[in-house]
Formats: structure tokens, C-alpha cells, sequence
């Protein structure tokens, strides 16, 4: 809204715009003498453009692989003593994100030349009696030591596939 009152403000003028945005004209004025003044802004604007020019020379310096908690741990070996979330913050706002490390679990790779297996009940999964109809899901996650040990404690499989029989003669 600032950007529009500064481009129309000499045709209609200040006060008449911000009635229809309507937003207070102090505001506007305010924001308006801070940009002529940057020394009017508060005390953390103008601490975080000093912290800006650091921490984008930092990132850059250490190859734009740098997260937050590294470049936050430079600045601070540097003598620029800041808070880690201040960093997390105008690293977000600038845009700027260390290297993720890790690989994508990529479970399956698909065949494009094989021919797809037909559609037996055309999208339809609804049974008009038991046992017509089975659907099988296969979700991927990958195994912990606790959830080996809790299934395995329970003697189920750690395939996801469960067995179980009906006591009561339904099958």
C-alpha cells in the first residue's frame, strides 16, 4: 500500500488515499520520514541492517552452505554477538538456506515401457459381498530400532503385513 500512495499520492494526495485504504495518514507520514531518515527507525531495523551485510558475507564466504546455527556460530567467533533466532529470522526474510543433507528415499523407479496391469474394477472399490473385493496398500517408512522391537515383542511381521484369523468361522 506504501508503494501505491508513493506513486499517486501527487494526483489525489496522501489523505484522500488513505481514507479509501483506509489507514491512518500518520502511518503513511511515519513510514515516510523513516525513509528519509533511516536514524527514526527502531533500534532493532537498524541492528538488523548492520546484521544483514554479515550474514550475507558469512553465507557467501563459507560457500552458500552454511545454515543458521553455522553462520550464527561464525558471526559469533567473529565477535558479533547476536541471538541465534535473530539469524534464523533475516536469513529467512533474505532468502538464504544452508545445504540439506541427506538423500531422498526414492522406494521405487518405475518402468515406462512395461505396460500398465489392467483396472479390474474400473476405480470402483466397493464389495457387494465379502471377500469379492481385495485392496492392498504398500507404504514405505523407514524401520526403527523401537518399532523392530515392538513389533517384533508382539511377534507381528515388520512388513506391515498382518495375519490374523477369525474366531468366529467368518472368513
Amino acid at each position: 500500500m506504501k508503494v501505491f500512495i508513493d506513486e499517486h499520492r501527487d494526483a489525489f494526495g496522501i489523505e484522500p488515499i488513505c481514507k479509501v485504504l483506509r489507514i491512518a495518514p500518520s502511518g503513511y507520514r511515519r513510514y515516510a520520514a523513516q525513509r528519509r531518515d533511516p536514524a527514526r527507525r527502531c533500534t532493532r531495523a537498524q541492528r538488523d541492517d548492520t546484521l544483514i551485510a554479515h550474514i550475507e558475507r558469512v553465507w557467501l564466504d563459507n560457500l552458500q552452505v552454511y545454515g543458521a546455527d553455522k553462520v550464527w556460530k561464525q558471526l559469533n567467533r567473529d565477535g558479533i554477538v547476536v541471538a541465534r533466532c535473530t539469524v534464523e529470522r533475516l536469513m529467512r526474510r533474505l532468502g538464504l538456506r544452508g545445504v540439506i543433507r541427506g538423500k531422498v528415499v526414492r522406494t521405487t523407479v518405475a518402468d515406462t515401457a512395461a505396460p500398465c496391469p489392467r483396472d479390474r474394477v474400473n476405480r470402483q472399490f466397493t464389495a457387494s459381498r465379502p471377500n469379492q473385493l481385495w485392496v492392498a496398500d504398500f507404504t514405505y517408512g523407514a524401520p526403527s530400532p523401537w518399532k523392530q522391537q515392538e513389533c517384533c515383542g508382539r511377534g507381528l511381521s515388520m512388513s506391515g503385513i498382518h495375519l490374523r484369523s477369525h474366531q468366529d468361522g467368518v472368513a
